[in-house]
């Protein structure tokens, strides 16, 4: 592949709800583009961009990918990207690489929750958009209540630029608004013929006017020339047209929409064509701003001749090939070998191999100018990372990435390969950053979050089969607690005669509930009844054992040991000693002090659709909640409800808030504090911890 300036190439990311045909509009555009000799398809597993076993399996995206292609002067970079929630941290990776997203919409399905996901997330990075309207060869396909849609959902900067004409419930041709001209499909090859009229399709000529009304419309808000020339009547030439509209992307307020059927290629050489036209190169949209060693601001333009900057946008552990990082080039270029400085962690590296893809495929590269996405092999680099020459040391902001919240238990299904699993999850969350993996200390179980259940299998997948290490699932324990209610006090002897040394040690002590976590002992002998040099065993016996109480065996919490008296045997009694008759006093003060189980309590902060505020806090009622207000959302249409919830209670929410709202609700949800376990639960949780036990 030939080189390119920043001003020739093009980086566009495919997103939208899954099943909208992200991947089969990959595949037409490599096709039609002469990228690829042959036309995959999804059902066939042999797409480009969905190559993994995984991907093959499930016939849908799991992983950003990247393939490119050449279309008149430029190189164009696709990023295929999941449609899943599961996925959706692949997603931002590739938004966040992108120089305008292309998001695609069913025209059989039309506008999903997928569908604001994929724009909402593009106009959060700040990229341009343009939106796809696909599947038209299907009978049930409507693309004018498509257009309807966006432009109800989306406001007055949809701005329709390819549409298609429709007679007796088929398409007939296709009609560019910029060009003017009609065009139908032969073979998948385009043919230009008449431009429709009212009598090919019912009020098509009407229509057809109207929607270059609204395109000169939307241009004319574009530049004041070009307004006060549609305010007087004047028709917009073809380039003022087109300059208006890739303007109007820039600024974000023209949102082109375009329509093909993937199957057929109808309409996909004019997409090409738009992709020429219309979209911004990285010299016009790629000025980013960075941080230096010492904290300032700066600018960093997409300009070749100075120094190297480079993000680190995506990693892939393969076991086989090593590392490989994909990287977006910012300014200057990068060449193997080349010894650079890691801004984010200050060290040294030097640049191995650089390959660009074409799916699976690697195609070695000399070197990659700015405003290019390469990736390089074998580097010891990560996501989010910023390599730069170091006559500039610049730092570019992270991404930022959904919080997992789907957590379940892991084991190893073989005694033994517990330390498989962590160096597998280690490299694992090098790739993926919206997963994570840690010891819950207060129940010694490994505990794997994810954004859902697929994600959860495709992690457990991954681990069998490229790390060989098989393992369980199970829902987390729950830590509860237990405490005391009244003050007691308590004898603890023990005594034990064996030929020789005896053993003796006694105490008195006073237990009484407290606020703290950790056992608070104090000591208010008098006269000598238990030597000092005992006390520290004493204590200890007692932290031994508030690990164990006595209702079910949990950790004992809120409780204060006051030492009040005793005795000793000057030969019998020893440290030993004193530590078993703490622990018989601990075990006795317990059940005296009215024992009760203690379960963590979490803050939930759920953002829900309005319309599904009621449904929500119905829910959380059922689930023991207590809701403690409700606030309006940021985001048009959303309500956040503020409560507290058992943690016991929040195993499957995340499942249950997707199916609920469809994907659109999201939540954070902490530990806050302990409260006693209603009784009518006390006996089924002792029950289930002794079965566990």
């Amino acid at each position: 592949m030939k080189k390119y300036d920043s001003t020739k190439i093009k980086n566009i990311a495919i997103a939208g709800q899954a099943g909208s045909g992200k991947t089969s509009l990959t595949e037409a555009l490599l096709y039609k583009s002469g990228a690829t000799d042959r036309l995959g398809k999804i059902t066939d597993g042999n797409t480009v961009s969905d190559y993994t076993p995984d991907e093959i399996k499930r016939k849908c995206s799991v992983y950003t990918s990247l393939s490119s292609l050449e279309t008149g002067e430029f190189k164009v970079n696709l990023l295929d990207t999941p449609g899943m929630f599961d996925y959706e941290g692949e997603a931002v990776e590739g938004i966040a690489a992108s120089g305008c997203v292309l998001i695609t919409v069913s025209g059989k399905s039309g506008v999903r929750v997928g569908t604001h996901k994929a724009y909402d997330l593009a106009k959060k990075m700040g990229k341009p958009t343009m939106f796809v309207v696909t599947k038209l060869d299907d009978d049930n396909a409507n693309f004018n209540n498509v257009l309807t849609q966006l432009k109800a959902e989306f406001g007055p900067t949809v701005c329709p630029v390819v549409v298609p004409v429709i007679a007796d419930r088929k398409i007939v041709s296709y009609v560019n608004l910029i060009e003017m001209k009609a065009y139908k499909y032969e073979d998948g090859k385009a043919v230009e013929t008449d431009m429709p009229t009212a009598e090919v399709s019912e009020k098509m000529g009407y229509r057809i006017d109207g929607l270059i009304e609204a395109v000169s419309e939307a241009v004319a808000e574009t530049d004041e020339a070009l307004f006060e020339k549609f305010f007087s009547g004047e028709a917009f030439t073809q380039k003022e047209l087109t300059d208006g509209i890739h303007s109007g992307m820039n600024s974000g307020i023209i949102t082109p929409v375009t329509c093909v059927s993937s199957t057929d290629l109808s309409g996909v050489d004019m997409l090409l064509k738009e992709i020429d036209l219309l979209l911004p190169p990285p010299s016009e949209k790629d000025a980013m701003i960075g941080e230096t060693a010492d904290g300032e601001a700066v600018e960093v333009a997409c300009v070749e001749s100075d120094p190297m900057s480079a993000f680190v946008f995506k990693t892939v552990a393969d076991p086989f090939v090593g590392k490989m990082s994909y990287m977006k080039v910012f300014s200057g270029k990068l060449t193997p070998n080349k010894e650079v400085v890691n801004a984010t962690t200050g060290s040294t590296e030097k640049v191995g191999k650089l390959v660009t893809l074409q799916g699976k495929k690697q195609i070695d590269v000399a070197e990659a100018g700015c405003g290019d996405i390469v990736v390089a092999m074998k580097m010891n680099v990560n996501t989010n990372d910023t390599i730069c020459d170091s006559a500039r040391v610049v730092k570019f902001a992270p991404m930022t990435f959904p919080k997992p919240c789907y957590k379940m238990a892991v084991r190893a299904k073989k005694q033994g390969d517990e330390s498989k699993i962590s160096a597998a999850m280690t490299r694992l969350m090098e790739e993926d950053l919206t997963i994570d993996y840690k010891l819950d200390p207060s129940t010694n179980e490994m505990i794997l979050s994810t954004l859902g259940g697929l994600h959860l299998d495709s992690v457990v997948g991954r681990l069998a089969g490229t790390f060989g290490v098989e393992v369980e699932t199970s829902v987390p324990k729950i830590s509860y607690r237990e405490t005391i209610r009244k003050k007691v006090k308590v004898q603890g002897r023990h005594k034990k005669q064996s030929g020789g040394h005896g053993q003796y040690g006694d105490v008195w002590i006073e237990f009484e509930p407290c606020v703290s976590d950790d056992l608070v002992f104090e000591e208010k002998v008098f006269g000598g009844a238990v030597p000092k040099n005992f006390f520290p065993a004493v204590e200890k016996g007692l932290q031994e054992s508030v690990k164990k109480g006595v209702l079910a065996g949990f950790p004992v919490v809120g409780l204060k040991a006051i030492l009040v008296d005793g005795s000793y045997h000057p030969v019998d009694s020893s440290e030993m000693a004193f530590k078993m008759a703490a622990s018989i006093a601990y075990k006795e003060g317990m059940r005296q002090a009215e024992p009760v189980l203690l379960e963590p309590i979490g803050s939930l902060s759920v953002f829900v659709p309005d319309d599904n505020t009621g449904d929500m806090m119905g829910e959380l009622n059922k689930r023991r909640g207590r809701v403690l207000g409700m606030n309006p959302a940021e985001k048009k249409g959303m309500t956040e409800i503020v409560a507290e919830v058992p943690m016991a209670e929040m195993a499957d929410f995340t499942l249950l808030l997707r199916q609920m709202t469809q994907g659109q609700g999201v939540f954070t949800f902490e530990k806050a504090r302990y409260e006693p376990l209603p009784a009518n639960l006390v006996a089924d949780v002792i029950a289930k911890n002794a079965v566990a036990d």
